[in-house]
């Protein structure tokens, strides 16, 4: 068992899309440095500095379920769920190190609060593999990746221009509502951590169909001849 879990470690880690994660990075780590030309800008500017990294992170990560042998590992003995969540595993570390740099690239004194923008980025990274494992439950696309991409750009962009100012999430530091909004963001993680989970799992149709050829098909085949 430890060396399959090994084995099943070391492909997981082959097929991750790196390349696709470390360009997302590299451009919000991009977007996080210009905070410090800023210059009198102030605080503002560099919030939405910071948020449009963590949203160009956010896009890579919907990358993450991309798998061309999704058709073909579906057969194998390992369940969905955990290769999904191995996959996760396998990302955090990178996620946790690249946020802690992102901030770290923002001046002190232009620092917004760090524990109330780390809930937006993972409110935002929760999001964009939940939308990747619906997509993947939902489709037999092999590369949800692009159309989930589009689809976290244009929800974020309608979200801070149209969302109801009595909801609203992207707030200034020192909007009366910094608070209340944070509060929707903590909903927004746990809603996303929630339909990830949901999304993970192997729909039961698609059981069923795999059971029917075992049975319909071998019982057929064993008929003995008259």
């Amino acid at each position: 068992m430890p060396r399959l879990s090994g084995e099943l470690v070391s492909m997981a880690c082959r097929t991750l899309p790196w390349g696709v994660v470390g360009t997302a990075a590299g451009a919000g780590l991009l977007l996080a440095s210009l905070t410090r030309i800023t210059g009198e800008t102030g605080e503002r500017l560099s919030l939405h500095l910071l948020r449009a990294a963590v949203l160009a992170f956010a896009t890579g990560l919907v990358f993450l379920l991309d798998d061309p042998a999704r058709h073909t590992t579906s057969t194998v003995p390992t369940p969905r769920p955990v290769r999904i969540a191995l996959r996760v595993a396998l990302v955090v570390p990178a996620a946790a190190a690249w946020w802690t740099a992102a901030l770290l690239l923002v001046p002190p004194e232009l620092r917004p609060p760090v524990a109330d923008v780390t809930l937006e980025a993972g409110a935002a990274f929760a999001l964009a593999v939940a939308g990747a494992a619906v997509a993947v439950r939902c489709s037999e696309v092999t590369r949800p990746g692009p159309p989930v991409a589009a689809g976290l750009l244009t929800s974020a962009v309608l979200a801070a221009l149209f969302w109801p100012g009595r909801w609203a999430l992207f707030v200034p530091v020192e909007d009366d509502r910094w608070a209340t909004a944070h509060d929707r963001w903590a909903v927004v993680l746990g809603g996303a951590v929630l339909v990830g989970a949901l999304g993970s799992v192997e729909p039961l149709r698609r059981r069923a169909g795999g059971l029917r050829p075992a049975g319909g098909a071998g019982a057929s085949r064993s008929r003995p001849l008259r």
